[in-house]
């Protein structure tokens, strides 16, 4: 599907591009475009003229950011396709030969990965692992940006950051299943990627990226406690709280998607350097509880009460994780833009706006905000 991008959206473009161009006619492909941070990275790089290559299952729901925005629209190519099918998965690498690959497709949810563990494990881990050779054999592909997540690290419930070299672990299926995706990384970086053999054995920049709890505009999923909030408060219903004293490290989504497309950038002008794992948190003070972001949200949003039902019965899900994003920092020049109130200011702004706004240029306005921070 063509691109046409018009006057309006050239405008724009130069008003979110913090990457000095490095994108426009980059040949890039997504998988999980129709998820949640997918669609947000799809609009993202669509507006900063990358050739947008989506690969992806049907959405969630029809209220998701990427149907209401209409993104695959406008992207190049809007693709059907499961991680699981290696074989389909390498077909559309050869037939789009995409230069930059963003992994963002999996099962993302810790209590449905319970109920269905081996689903979990064929997407998270199988599905990685499909990518990895599909980027292998694909001659055009330069950088690889493996998305994972923080619940990779064996959590051992302390109260400093995890860094990224510790060690891998996890929980409940979801979270082992990621655990198992940074090994694998990890091995097919050294096996077929190694840092030593650039330019000489092969030509591919291999990084994963590791980020905490992403809360924006656009998320349906269940079993998220921003989803769960705005489904309550549109149904004129408490909002029900599971794990009110859980502690996360929120950012907006555009906070690890900064990172991650930075990451891509730097990995393309010195591919030796920066093949390796990254953290992508929030700043400190964006540590807070369940039960206070829920609170911020129905503050933000203008209505609402919050109900504790809390059971002690409940499936194991981690009190406290925490991400230590020095790294990033210094070495990659990244820090997050946005604090808490900022955050929830955002993310309630765009579910009170959504129905009765274009989406797509409410995401665009949205970026612009995050990017004057």
């Amino acid at each position: 599907m063509g691109r046409g991008q018009g006057p309006l959206e050239s405008m724009v473009t130069m008003d979110i591009d913090i990457f000095g161009g490095f994108f426009k006619g980059k040949r890039v492909l997504i998988t999980g475009h129709t998820g949640f941070k997918g669609s947000w990275l799809s609009i993202w790089l669509h507006e900063l003229g990358a050739e947008v290559v989506g690969v992806g299952l049907d959405p969630y729901s029809d209220k998701d950011n990427y149907v209401l925005s209409g993104i695959g629209n406008k992207i190049m190519a809007d693709l059907r396709a499961d991680v699981r099918d290696g074989t389909e998965i390498e077909k559309i690498f050869q037939k789009y030969r995409p230069e930059i690959v963003f992994h963002l497709a999996a099962q993302p949810l810790v209590r449905f990965s319970y109920e269905e563990p081996v689903e979990t494990y064929e997407t998270n881990v199988m599905g990685t692992i499909h990518i990895l050779e599909a980027v292998r054999h694909t001659d055009s592909v330069r950088v690889a940006v493996m998305i994972t997540t923080d619940k990779c690290y064996e959590n051992k419930e302390r109260i400093w950051g995890y860094r990224e070299d510790e060690s891998m672990g996890g929980y409940d299926p979801y979270s082992s299943s990621k655990g198992c995706d940074e090994l694998l990384i990890s091995s097919w970086r050294r096996s077929f990627f190694n840092p030593k053999d650039y330019g000489v054995k092969h030509h591919v920049s291999l990084a994963s990226v590791r980020a905490g709890n992403v809360i924006g505009g656009g998320d349906w999923s269940k079993d998220r406690i921003i989803p769960d909030c705005i489904r309550a408060l549109e149904a004129d219903k408490p909002i029900e709280i599971r794990f009110p004293k859980s502690i996360r490290p929120w950012q907006h989504v555009l906070e690890p998607l900064s990172g991650y497309m930075l990451l891509a950038k730097k990995m393309w002008k010195n591919p030796m350097h920066y093949c390796e794992g990254w953290n992508f948190g929030p700043k400190l003070e964006s540590v807070a509880t369940v039960w206070d972001i829920a609170s911020r949200l129905v503050k933000d949003y203008g209505k609402g009460e919050l109900k504790d039902v809390s059971d002690p019965t409940a499936l194991h899900e981690a009190n406290l994780l925490l991400l230590d994003i020095t790294k990033a920092k210094f070495k990659l020049g990244w820090e997050p833009r946005l604090n808490i109130d900022q955050c929830m200011v955002m993310v309630s702004d765009w579910y009170k706006r959504y129905r009765n706004e274009d989406v797509y240029q409410l995401c665009i306005e949205q970026i612009g905000n995050y990017i004057q921070h």
